[in-house]
């Protein structure tokens, strides 16, 4: 009995993902009204932020979230945002690589030595590469897709600069935290020949900066 409660326990640590937005109970997802409708958003824009505080899961429950949902291809039935059919390339960014390892690289794939405890179900993950440089930092993520190929995620730092983020076409980039406009601008242009997504998930703690600004309706925008 103890071996089957602790095998159902593994299995459940394994694809935490999938106890995300439930129909029904306390954490049931009609509650999550801003989070739905970012997501929803995806399917009609290419360029979406979720601007919010702290602690109310705007990187785990919104940024992360989808960036797997993409990644795996293995969306839940009520998802109404952007769907891809194919496996992904995908970019996942913070500010140092530092806290891209600790927070970015800790959602995605669990705690050191309990890889898949993240929000990648275990089994999708193929296998990582290391960063050089940065102890016990991930480069790239290779993650099984439903249709049968495999997608990528390489997790990246705003302080590599704009350079680090040019040459190559991505469908999908999350930032976490908010970037330089020029790493911003890079990141946009990186998407447009895939049709991919470009998202931001940040608490505004540089005020009414250019990258802030560019989300806000006209109105409440101001020349200088």
């Amino acid at each position: 009995m103890m071996a089957l409660l602790e095998a159902k326990d593994r299995i459940k640590r394994e694809n935490r993902i999938k106890s995300y937005y439930p129909d029904e109970g306390p954490l049931r997802r009609e509650l999550y009204t801003q989070h739905m409708e970012f997501f929803r958003a995806g399917a009609m824009y290419r360029e979406r932020c979720f601007m919010a505080g702290n602690r109310v899961g705007k990187t785990e429950g919104a940024g992360g979230y989808e960036t797997v949902l993409h990644l795996t291809g293995d969306y839940p039935d009520w998802w109404e945002g952007k769907r891809f059919d194919r496996p992904v390339k995908a970019w996942a960014a913070g500010d140092t690589n530092e806290t891209t390892r600790d927070i970015l690289q800790y959602k995605l794939l669990g705690p050191p030595g309990y890889e898949g405890e993240g929000l990648i179900p275990k089994d999708r993950i193929v296998k990582t590469s290391p960063r050089s440089g940065v102890p016990g930092a991930v480069l790239d993520i290779y993650v099984k897709h439903e249709s049968g190929g495999v997608s990528v995620v390489t997790l990246k730092s705003y302080e590599q600069g704009r350079k680090k983020f040019q040459g190559t076409e991505i469908d999908v980039v999350w930032l976490d935290e908010e970037p330089p406009l020029d790493v911003y601008s890079e990141c946009v242009t990186r998407t447009m020949t895939t049709g991919g997504l470009v998202y931001i998930t940040f608490t505004p703690l540089e005020g009414l900066s250019d990258v802030v600004m560019s989300f806000l309706p006209k109105e409440y925008q101001f020349s200088s």
